[in-house]
């Protein structure tokens, strides 16, 4: 797929610009680190109510949209994560699709995320919430999984709610070389913004929150992209100095 110039807006080229630095030198400076999740929302909770976890694994991990009680970094086996699915509301158009995150089964693979303990009236509201964001508006399903923290005081599983895009859905555009990947995310935005930064705020999450995990489907794709972009930088540029140009009539 060819990308087009002048898709993406000037303060995306700058955050490439920052990223393409940082993966020359030490991606572990702290000035390029992004900003921590911001605090947990509290809200009471009904006596004798268990609560509900919900696991994300793409745009939740930085924006869930609910309010909750806490939240858990970890991971779920048996899944890989994979930009299979399309997205014509949140990151791309009916026009220019974008691509978004969906789980696929794998046997013996893990895919890094954060989970959200939501408690007493949150559960309505987010279940809510998230029934409009993702199954109507992004066409995924839900199912239940066992999600493992990081962290090392909790010795069970946690079962949790995920929302996966299966193959049976309109909007599953399945697999694709990371090139390609890499040149329709370029050409895509939607009302929740463009779809490169959907690619480098899930690249960073994993970065620096899951620094020992491996996700080489993400980094793939993250690098194609990077290759790709310079190449439109200077095609933005001649096409401006070209327009710029007076135009000799012709005879």
């Amino acid at each position: 797929m060819a990308a087009a110039a002048g898709t993406a807006p000037p303060a995306l080229w700058r955050c490439f610009a920052r990223r393409a630095a940082a993966m020359k030198g030490d991606p572990q400076r702290p000035e390029e680190r992004p900003e921590p999740p911001p605090p947990p929302l509290l809200s009471s909770s009904a006596p004798g109510e268990p609560p509900v976890w919900i696991f994300g694994y793409g745009s939740l991990v930085w924006r869930p949209g609910f309010e909750f009680t806490s939240r858990k970094v970890g991971f779920i086996r048996g899944y890989s994560r994979r930009f299979w699915q399309g997205d014509t509301f949140h990151r791309g158009s009916e026009r220019t699709p974008g691509r978004v995150v969906t789980l696929l089964e794998d046997r013996g693979a893990c895919t890094w995320g954060v989970a959200y303990k939501v408690c007493g009236e949150q559960i309505a509201a987010s279940l809510q919430y998230l029934n409009m964001r993702e199954a109507v508006l992004g066409g995924y399903d839900t199912k239940l999984v066992k999600f493992h923290p990081q962290d090392k005081d909790v010795e069970e599983p946690i079962l949790a709610l995920v929302y996966i895009a299966t193959p049976q859905n309109p909007s599953y555009l399945g697999p694709a070389s990371e090139e390609d990947i890499a040149a329709q995310i370029i050409v895509s935005s939607g009302c929740a913004g463009h779809n490169i930064e959907y690619l480098l705020r899930l690249a960073d999450f994993m970065r620096y929150f899951c620094p020992q995990a491996e996700d080489k489907h993400l980094f793939s794709i993250e690098e194609a992209l990077i290759s790709i972009l310079p190449c439109l930088c200077c095609t933005e540029e001649s096409l401006e100095e070209t327009a710029s140009v007076p135009q000799k009539a012709n005879g």
